[in-house]
């Protein structure tokens, strides 16, 4: 899959950890978005379904962190900082988390344009 190629080009990293943090995005995405928002930006990626089973549970650390910060109102942080844990189940450095995003997002653009990367790009910033 060409966003994986890319994950592991750019970040240095093998397929799994790719195809997990990638996972990871996008689980976030459909959680925050809802099934029919988010089958926008599945019908737009290719391969999008498989990468979600790749993500493993975000659960640890990094889950409830993500949970407080979104009760006191640090929407967005609470949104990426829910991901740490699943990243760290992947061996890969929590400030990975921000080099993901880019990557993803230009990919989400390539195939399905601005408006698909709006939507995304809600959830991530």
């Amino acid at each position: 899959m060409e966003l994986i190629k890319q994950l592991v080009d750019q970040l240095g990293i093998n397929k799994e950890q790719a195809e997990g943090g990638a996972g990871l995005l996008f689980n976030l995405a459909k959680k925050k978005l809802g099934e029919d928002v988010f089958k926008k930006i599945a019908d737009a990626v290719p391969g999008v379904q498989d990468l979600l089973k790749s993500a493993p549970s975000e659960g640890g650390v990094g889950g409830m962190l993500g949970k407080l910060a979104s009760k006191v109102g640090a929407g967005d942080l609470g949104n990426l900082a829910g991901l740490a844990g699943g990243f760290k189940k992947l061996n890969l450095d929590t400030g990975l988390i921000s080099k993901f995003v880019p990557i993803v997002m230009d990919f989400v653009q390539s195939k399905g344009g601005d408006a698909v990367k709006r939507l995304l790009e809600s959830v991530l910033k």
